[in-house]
């Protein structure tokens, strides 16, 4: 486990105030300048590309811009294929162009063309006879129904991106993903029916299955009684944890048609004598007494100033020395720094609120909001979400006014 020391948030360096100058470039930045300047010019450019030393170099950071380039279109050739239900198709044995075209609805010509892209994709791979099966990365997808309801999902934010300057500027009055998510733009519980939260919430327990057994495997929830999910849409988290930790109490705090969709998913599973789903706002609304409580992808949703209100409003209702497991992808997850800034910073801005944080971001939020012993569990799969636990003080809080 890694101990989130320090306390300071991270923020960019300000330029001086009032008459101060702002300093100058370092030397390091002007030895990065003067080496930008020589990667631009052309005659560096054809020089490097017939070097052996650094042609391998200069070939891969050519094929790196081009991906970057060409980024729209392999997403839509794996949107077609998940519409086309081409890894569905491919799950037993190989098949023909012939075969698939006519499963597919497509003519030879269109259908050998998509398999063509999605080999060079590594999403299917050509067997033997000219037929096609799964690649790796299509067999993953394959097994994991959740990806592709993301991949349908992202319609609403490739619209939203089709200007992109346009909404940086805030120049785009309602965006396609605001709609989708009914809570990011209502200004009151009562404008959120049922109608306007199916869809996302379908999404969010469809995609749920990996990220809960990896917050399960990274916490223990072996010595608490009662564990709250705050946020915890469907109820798909907390069926997860019933099922590997049979002698704890579930309780669910969502806004009141999607608590109403949890209910239904304990009656199903048989939870009723064990979970407790609760319609209401976490802001404002008083929280369910618990021993552990979970935010899993729930505060990338919001802004700081409305983080730090919840996270303050959770440890006062939390019981003395409980324990808060916050799951959700961050920025700066070594190896996926794209995931977080780029993906995530861009889905965010459309939708309308929020922002990816870092761990240290994060941590700074909960100290503020009372918590103590700040720690960040390993993850199996930090691309998709990072877990961060902490704990409240084990003597009881002077302002706890809304313990319920």
């Amino acid at each position: 486990m890694t101990v989130i020391r320090d306390r300071g948030i991270e923020n960019n360096t300000p330029l001086a105030a009032g008459g101060d100058f702002a300093p100058g470039p370092s030397l390091l930045d002007r030895a990065f300048m003067l080496r930008d300047r020589l990667f631009a010019a052309p005659w560096f450019q054809r020089w490097a590309a017939g070097v052996p030393l650094v042609r391998s170099i200069a070939r891969r950071q050519a094929g790196a811009l081009f991906d970057l380039c060409a980024g729209f279109v392999y997403s839509q050739v794996l949107r077609a294929c998940v519409e086309l239900r081409l890894f569905e198709h491919l799950t037993g044995p190989p098949l023909s162009v012939d075969d698939l075209a006519a499963r597919m609805s497509l003519s030879r010509e269109a259908c050998e063309r998509l398999l063509l892209a999605a080999a060079s994709l590594k999403l299917v791979a050509r067997r033997s006879h000219g037929r096609y099966g799964l690649a790796m990365l299509g067999a993953a997808l394959a097994g994991n129904p959740g990806i592709a309801d993301m991949v349908r999902h992202h319609r609403h934010l490739y619209a939203d991106l089709a200007d992109p300057v346009a909404l940086l500027r805030g120049e785009v009055k309602e965006t396609a993903l605001s709609r989708y998510w009914a809570y990011a733009k209502a200004d009151a519980l009562g404008e959120i029916d049922d109608a306007r939260v199916a869809e996302y919430s379908a999404l969010m327990s469809a995609s749920l299955a990996a990220i809960a057994e990896d917050v399960l495997d990274a916490y223990s929830f072996a010595r608490h009684k009662v564990l709250l999910d705050v946020g915890g849409g469907e109820g798909a988290f907390l069926s997860a944890a019933a099922a590997r930790w049979p002698h704890l109490r579930l309780k669910l705090l969502d806004l009141p048609p999607v608590a109403a969709r949890a209910r239904e998913r304990f009656a199903r599973a048989g939870l009723n004598e064990r979970a407790e789903a609760i319609g209401g706002s976490f802001l404002d609304a008083p929280l369910p007494r618990a021993d552990a409580a979970t935010l899993i992808r729930v505060l990338l949703d919001h802004d700081d100033a409305t983080v730090l209100s919840l996270l303050t409003n959770l440890r006062r209702s939390l019981e003395p020395g409980a324990t808060l497991v916050v799951a959700e992808p961050m920025a700066a997850t070594q190896g996926a720094e794209a995931m977080g800034d780029a993906y995530f910073g861009f889905y965010l801005m459309a939708m309308g609120r929020g922002r990816p944080r870092t761990p240290k971001q994060l941590a700074d939020l909960m100290l503020g909001a009372g918590f103590e012993a700040i720690k960040r569990l390993p993850a199996r799969r930090p691309f998709m979400t990072q877990i961060i636990a902490a704990r409240t003080p084990e003597a009881a809080p002077a302002d706890c006014g809304n313990c319920k």
